[in-house]
């Protein structure tokens, strides 16, 4: 769902203090925030400049300083500047859990207003909880679905898009006998290799956890599903002549957005790119092993406000005013993203200018996310991007390498406790 950048300089001179006290008694709050923009010309700078000009109109005595940063840096960013005692007030990044649980979060109901944290959508609310408790605000989400580009498969005489897993495969067979590249991607390199994962754990029946948080990497349906992906598409030649362990998310974007690619996973962005090249594409429900995937995968990324500034009060009307609907709608417009309230969401579900976003949208309600309320995520993830590629490959051990998996997920979580 995150698109990288180039580092942006802070939208305001840098303080020594953050949430220090301007002359003449102003407050000073900090920000930082990930850049969306893949270009200069739509950073998501140009957002928060207007957005930190509005916000202090509407709120004498208060300046915002924001700064923006890459998606390669800003997780980086936060945890140097947290580890140096110099917080952020606010921080909109990937993840929140590590910081939640060493205390150094203000949980939503201690500062946002209690109609702004109705509005979330449940969904996403939820998954920023730790222990029940929500520290994790939900700035934008988006859903997963099924990719294929309509010129490929007429010309393999593919006429609807696959819903099961044996039409997946016959699609595939029927693209590579066309000529097309790489039928579908696959990208398991580190770039996005969990989400890829999920993706086909979903679509096993499976998951990273059960419904009591207990990781389940290795259970019967995550085997079986990996299995599936070795022998019947990447060990037959489907998947294109590109080892799928080291073949990056972007990678496939980009072939995809250049006609190479018949089908893969892809998230709204993508629309945005293959728009820009020109592909004639269609969007469809994830696939499942017996038929259309029960659910599928939603990602979110996330807000935090961190106590060390003291400044309760101001956050949380601040984070009023972030999710506004205007605001919420003003930012998912721009990078083709799905809003996280549900007064957003009946706005976007009700103008056709979003008509594009509908079908992720209407999915993010029964969708399942990352369990990025463990603290032991961060590692898990870390050793998924490191080793899932080689139960596709020849040879590759499913059973093995899941099993290593969920053990070290294990010991993880007992480490975090």
């Amino acid at each position: 769902m995150t698109a990288a950048g180039a580092a942006t300089a802070a939208l305001a001179p840098a303080l020594t203090a953050c949430g220090s006290s301007a002359p003449g008694g102003d407050k000073k709050l900090k920000l930082v925030a990930a850049d969306y923009g893949d270009k200069p010309a739509n950073s998501s700078k140009k957002y928060w400049e207007q957005f930190a000009k509005d916000f202090e109109a509407k709120n004498k005595g208060v300046k915002l300083d924001v700064e923006v940063y890459s998606w390669t840096e800003v997780d980086k960013k936060v945890a140097d500047m947290v580890a140096a005692g110099k917080a952020p007030d606010i921080a909109q990044i990937g993840a929140y859990a590590d910081f939640a649980a060493a205390g150094k979060l203000y949980s939503a109901d201690q500062m946002i207003s209690v109609p702004t944290q109705a509005d979330f959508i449940s969904s996403l609310a939820k998954a920023g909880e730790v222990h029940r408790v929500q520290y994790g605000l939900p700035f934008v989400s988006s859903t997963r679905m099924l990719f294929y580009n309509k010129a490929l498969f007429a010309k393999a005489g593919v006429v609807k898009a696959p819903e099961s897993w044996d039409e997946v495969q016959a699609a595939a067979v029927k693209l590579k006998a066309a000529g097309v590249k790489i039928p579908f991607g696959v990208p398991l390199g580190p770039e996005e290799a969990p989400a890829e994962t999920m993706l086909w754990m979903l679509g096993g029946g499976g998951g990273y956890t059960d419904n009591t948080g207990a990781y389940t990497i290795s259970s019967e349906a995550n085997v079986k599903a990996f299995a599936w992906l070795r022998d019947e598409l990447v060990g037959k030649g489907l998947t294109g002549p590109n080892d799928p362990a080291r073949t990056n998310r972007q990678d496939v974007f980009d072939a995809f957005c250049k006609g190479d690619v018949g089908m893969l996973h892809g998230h709204p962005t993508l629309m945005q790119q293959a728009r820009a090249g020109k592909i004639d594409f269609q969007i469809a429900p994830l696939p499942g092993v017996k038929g259309k995937a029960s659910s599928t995968m939603g990602v979110a990324d996330w807000m935090m406000a961190f106590k060390q500034g003291g400044h309760r009060d101001q956050l949380g009307t601040l984070l009023d005013f972030v999710f506004s609907k205007d605001n919420v709608l003003s930012f998912v417009g721009q990078y083709d993203l799905l809003p996280v309230t549900e007064s957003a969401s009946a706005s976007m579900q009700g103008d056709r200018r979003y008509e594009a976003l509908w079908p992720f949208l209407s999915q993010l309600q029964i969708a399942e996310f990352y369990p990025a309320d463990k603290t032991s995520w961060a590692k898990v993830s870390a050793t998924i991007k490191e080793k899932i590629g080689t139960v596709v490959q020849k040879g590759g051990d499913p059973s093995a390498v899941l099993g290593e998996i969920q053990r070290e997920a294990e010991a993880a979580e007992l480490a975090g406790r």
